[in-house]
């Protein structure tokens, strides 16, 4: 493999944290907004990673293309930072994870969970939903929070199957991933301040998914359900 990252388009900015944020869809800008100055750049750190990996899927023509792309991310995520490339700005933050961004190979592994044939089954969909739960859990852990390690695993694989039930194209699937969701208990936890922006992004994932509308995650409803998640944590 090259020393090469995969190449994004990333649109002008003054600092390597507004390249990063202008990377991230709407709710997790959203979300972002949530967390304390000390726990921002990890958590945009993981944001960033998973928007480039779905854009690296959306993006590919082809699976192999894109388990590929993947692959280039999975053997960097493995090596000491020390010998990552210089120049990308997700590398560049990852940096604040001090070692532990090796747990984020299993958000690589959930993505490629996405790249079989269609339409995807129900294994598939919650490898994804996995793969981003343990990264949120490997999260938790870089910002001290051991004791909401859990918490994060679980609320984050609801979110991944809310995330999945609105936005995959095929029919199928997405009623293959709500029924995933429906069939899991609801985690009913606080998070500390440090994961609230999880906290905002399961909320408003499942305010999207029951609304079925995509807007529903940006209206000035969801700005207030976001307003009191991320800051009374409820």
């Amino acid at each position: 493999m090259t020393n090469t990252p995969p190449s994004s388009a990333n649109g002008p900015a003054s600092t390597n944290d507004d390249v990063l944020v202008q990377m991230l869809p709407s709710a997790e800008r959203l979300a972002l907004v949530y967390a304390p100055q000390s726990a921002r750049l990890p958590t945009l750190a993981l944001f960033a990673l998973d928007a480039r990996v779905a854009g690296l899927l959306r993006n590919s023509r082809e699976p192999m293309l894109a388990q590929l792309r993947l692959s280039w991310w999975r053997e960097t995520l493995r090596q000491d930072a020390e010998k990552w490339p210089q120049g990308d700005p997700i590398l560049s933050a990852l940096r604040t994870w001090n070692g532990a961004h090796t747990e984020l190979v299993a958000l690589i592994d959930g993505w490629e969970s996405l790249t079989g044939p269609a339409p995807l089954g129900p294994e598939a969909l919650d490898g994804m939903a996995r793969g981003r739960g343990d990264a949120f859990a490997a999260l938790a852990r870089v910002l001290g929070r051991l004791k909401d390690v859990e918490a994060a695993r679980s609320l984050a694989r609801e979110w991944a199957l809310a995330d999945l039930g609105m936005r995959l194209s095929n029919p199928a699937e997405r009623e293959a991933a709500r029924t995933l969701l429906m069939n899991t208990p609801r985690t009913q936890a606080r998070l500390p301040r440090p994961l609230r922006p999880l906290l905002v992004l399961h909320g408003l994932a499942r305010r999207r998914l029951a609304r079925e509308e995509h807007g529903a995650a940006i209206s000035p409803t969801a700005m207030l359900k976001a307003l009191r998640l991320g800051l009374l944590g409820r």
